[in-house]
Formats: structure tokens, sequence, C-alpha cells
């Protein structure tokens, strides 16, 4: 249907209350946003459903949320389980996140689902236990993760704790297809859903028992508490959920000395001191900074809005605090745990560690040192909790630790997401080890190049926004597709992986990846999650000096070809 026509409808349709036909009035004279709301549906990405708040079709709004909600009911319904199993929902400090919680639950109530909530925010990680913990249906996190104020999202998980990969979210999104009319999604008011129990609040049960096990994961409590005393460090919560459970399990720990960025402790929907709560990006540290020098951190620790992913800032030979990129966290946790359960006895004959076709390859390498077996998986963490579930089930792997250059990491087997809670407790921990060693994370780093190689990554992203963008999009994908380079910064290209195709038993994905006959490389995907195109780049050299400046040859060759095609 014309997406004026659809606009059309919303604003006479009597199942659209009056704010959401107000909002629409007001931009009845801007045809390019009528045509951005309605030109489209969300769809599910890498991350579930996410989008700009607001009235429409292509928005994140309460009527999106249902539509997405009984979509996955009417799944979960085909399935043929106990709906007495029920689902849980989380969600974190965004705008509407509350509302669409009680939407979402009120939905699969009318569905006859059993649905748990929360009191209040909660972290992804602790969403993703519940569902096993609880041994439910499947789970939703109301969030947009790391994304600017503006967004809000869905995401759908299994029964396994992992979210939803693509047999099963092509099943579910077929279901939300089939839903043409708003008018005939089911509800029910709250407190009647309360009064039959099709909607419980959750207690601080599964909270206890989410950070008991996190503790567990600990590989060096003895030591903690040697070095509390002189240890510091400097968290921020980015104004999201991580603040409870990070600040409790640095605290049961034993870590005496941990600094809270106050003003960031808040849970602010408008995210009002960072312009982006994504703690990839260096500006969301300023306040940490700040701290961190005023008491002379040794660490500074940040977690995202819905606390999947972290950050880590160490000093650097300069005595500068430095922004640690997701592949060299992912590198020095590796090493880590593996040195620590080798010296323990405790690492795994058949042990594997997975990461993502965009990570460096240095964690790779720090795995073959130790004799453990790795697989790479698509972008998106639900790949690795799919892998992570079917070792479970077949033991012919035994997990031991997966993670994404996007700064997402899990150790342990008790979620099927990244976990920014057990990732922030390893990385203070694995600092305050370095410290007892009279060493900083950065050094730690330059030992660890010495010892297997140096690696440097660079990711660069273009956002396009609106229906030319995402058409333009995809005309950069087919030029980089179509028009192969045998040469990339005087690098001879070995091969050029169109996972479009298909590539071993990975799902199709539209994906690129140049392998260059140097073990360096370089891969394009679109987002799947915002209307953008990211580039990832990965070099290898003899020395650092070298390797940076490789990378700064490879990253300006490719984009060089980027611009003239976009100019």
């Amino acid at each position: 249907m014309d997406y004026k026509k659809i606009y059309k409808k919303w604003l006479e349709e009597p199942c659209f209350d009056e704010q959401t036909k107000e909002e629409l009035l007001s931009i009845k004279n801007d045809e390019k946003e009528i045509e951005d709301r309605f030109y489209k549906e969300l769809e599910f990405g890498t991350g579930g459903l996410r989008g700009i708040i607001g009235a429409g079709t292509n928005r994140m709004n309460k009527y999106t949320i249902k539509k997405a909600t009984y979509g996955f009911a009417n799944f979960l319904k085909k399935q043929n389980k106990d709906l007495a199993r029920g689902v849980v929902i989380a969600h974190d400090s965004r705008r509407k996140s509350r509302e669409f919680t009680i939407e979402a639950a009120k939905t699969l109530a009318a569905c006859n689902i059993k649905t748990y909530i929360f009191d209040d925010l909660r972290a992804t990680p602790i969403l993703s236990f519940a569902v096993r913990e609880l041994k439910a249906l499947g789970g939703i996190v109301i969030t947009a993760s790391h994304n600017p104020k503006e967004y809000n999202g869905f995401k759908a998980y299994f029964d396994d704790g992992g979210q939803l990969v693509p047999k099963i979210a092509n099943e579910v999104i077929k279901e939300v297809s089939d839903i043409h009319d708003f008018s005939k999604i089911p509800t029910i008011e709250y407190e009647e859903a309360v009064s039959k129990n099709l909607i419980e609040v959750l207690d601080s049960n599964i909270d206890d028992k989410f950070i008991e096990i996190i503790k567990g994961q600990s590989l060096n409590q003895k030591m903690i508490k040697e070095v509390s005393k002189d240890f510091k460090i400097v968290y921020t919560p980015l104004h999201g959920t991580g603040n409870k459970p990070v600040r409790r399990v640095l605290d049961e720990l034993g870590f005496e000395n941990v600094y809270v960025v106050e003003e960031q402790a808040v849970a602010d929907p408008e995210f009002s001191t960072v312009s982006y709560p994504n703690p990839e990006d260096p500006k969301a540290f300023e306040l940490a900074i700040k701290l961190a020098k005023k008491i002379d951190a040794n660490l500074i620790i940040g977690t995202d809005p819905d606390c999947d992913r972290v950050g880590a800032l160490v000093k650097n030979d300069k005595d500068e605090y430095e922004v640690l990129s997701g592949n060299q966290t992912g590198g020095l946790l590796l090493d880590y745990i593996l040195y620590n359960k080798k010296e323990q006895n405790t690492l795994a004959k058949n042990g594997i560690i997975i990461k993502t076709i965009v990570t460096s390859r240095l964690g790779e390498v720090v795995a073959k040192e130790y004799g453990v077996d790795y697989l790479d998986t698509l972008t998106g963490f639900k790949f690795i909790g799919e892998k992570i579930e079917k070792f479970e089930e077949t033991k012919e792997k035994d997990y031991i630790f997966g993670y994404e250059e996007s700064f997402g990491y899990l150790a342990g087997k008790h979620a099927r997401d990244k976990d920014g809670v057990v990732a922030a407790m390893l990385i203070a921990e694995m600092a305050a080890y370095y410290h007892s060693k009279g060493k900083t994370l950065y050094d730690a780093l330059m030992d660890l190049y010495k010892r297997v190689g140096y690696f440097k990554e660079d990711l660069k992203s273009i956002t396009l926004k609106g229906k030319e963008g995402s058409e333009k999009i995809q005309e950069l994908m087919e030029y980089f597709r179509h028009n192969k380079m045998d040469q990339i910064s005087n690098i001879n290209v070995k091969e050029l992986i169109d996972y479009s195709k298909g590539v071993l038993d990975l799902p199709k994905s539209n994906v690129l990846k140049y392998e260059l006959e140097d073990n360096s490389w370089f891969a394009i995907r679109p987002s799947g999650t915002e209307p953008k195109i990211k580039f990832y780049f990965s070099v290898t050299d003899k020395n650092l000096l070298d390797t940076d400046n490789k990378l700064k040859s490879v990253v300006s060759f490719v984009m060089d070809k980027v611009d003239t095609f976009l100019n």
C-alpha cells in the first residue's frame, strides 16, 4: 500500500489514539517525514526491532510494539508448548520503555501467555539468564542498546535465552507480517491480567542468583582482596541498567575503591551528559576521565544503557587514559582466562572460543597458543549464543569464552547473550591482577602483542538515512561486490568472500570480506539496526609502528573508493 494511504489510515481509524493522531497531523505538510515514517515497516535485524520513537509503521510506538508482540505470541502458540511457562520481559531506561513493556505484557496476557516482568529496569543479560532460569518460552527486552536517545527497540529471545536466529526470526516475521489490522490485536487491562496470574512481577530472587553465578566466573578472588586497598576503578553506567548489578558484583568480590560517575548513575532517558551513550565512543567517557584524573584511577569501565556492552580505558605509555578497542579487550580477556584456567588445571581439553567474522584474528592466535579451538560466526551475538547451545547439547566442544569487536563479551554459560556485568567484573579483576604484577592493562596488551604478533583494527561507519539512504547503502554493497579489487594499498587481495552466497555452514548474509595476502582484511556490512553501512579493517605486521601505518594506508585506500562512489 502507498505510504500516503497508510498515513491517512492511521489518521482515520479509531484504534489509534488521539495523541498519535495529533503527532501525525503535526507533520501533514512535511512530505519527506510522512514518507520516512510510512514507506516501510520496521524490520528485524541483528538486534531485533529498532527505530526512532514516534508514530508510524517505520517508528517505535505502542502499536508497532503490540504488533511485534502479537506476532511473537502467535509464533509461540504454534510451538505446542505449555503457555504457562511464560515470557519474561525486561526494559532499560529509555523513553517509553516501561510503557512499551506493559503494552507487550498485556498483549501476551490477552493471548493467554503468562508474562513475567521486573519491577524496574534490568540489564539485558539478566533477561537472558531469567529466561533460562524460569524455563520460559522466551523473552523480550525493550531497549535500543547504545543508540541515541531518539531510539527504542524490541529484542525477542527464544527459550534458550538467546536472541532469535534467522530461521526462527523469519517465522516470527511472517507472523508479524500477517497482521494487517491493528484493531484486531488483543489486549487486556493490566490489573485484570495480574489478578488472573497472567502477569507476575518478579522479586529479587532472579537478581541474587544472577550475581552469584557471575561471581562464580571470577578466577582470582584472593588476589582482589590483596590489591583492593590501592587499586582504584571509575565506573559509569551511562545512565543505564548496569548501575546496580555492576556495582554490586564489584563490591561483593571485594573491590573497595570503586568510584561511580554520579551524574551518569541516574537512569536518564535523555542521556543528558552524553550525545551518544556508547562505550565505543571515547566522548562518552569525558566525565569518567575527569574523575579518574582526580583520583588517579587505575581503570575506567563503562557499560551501555542495557548493559550488554562494556568499554575499558587504561593509562597508556604517555600516562593518558586510552579506550581499548573491543578487539584489544577481547584478546586480553581471552589470554587472562585461558592462562588462569591452565594454571588452575581447569582448562577444558575440548575447549572452544567463539568470535565473529569481523573480529580481529588476535583471538584465534591466542586460542591456538593454549591449544584451544576457535570458531567464527556471523555478526550478532545471537549466532554465538546459538553455537553455545549446540555445544551444550552435543558435548562436542566445551564453550569457554565468546566475544565480538563491538564491545560484547560472555564468559560462562548462564546466558546466551553478551553480558556487560560479567565482562566488567573480569576486566576489573584482570586489571587488578596485572596491577599486582606492577603492570597496567596497556603494558599487558603490549606484552601480548610482542608474544603473539601485532594486530590493529579500525571501524568506519557511514550513516545514510531514509529511503534514499537505504537504497544508496545497497548500491554501495553492489559496487564492492562486482568491482573486485586485486590490490588494496599495494597489498595483494587473496580472496573476496561473499557471505550472501553462503559460506561453510553460516547462514547467508549481506557481508563482503576482502582477505589480503599478508593476513590482513577488511569487511563491509550494512547495520541491521541503524541506517548505516560499516567498514571493518584489521591489519597485522611485525611491530606497532608498521602495523599502525599499514592500518592508516588500508583505511585511506578503501574510504577514498567510498567517497568517490558517494560523491
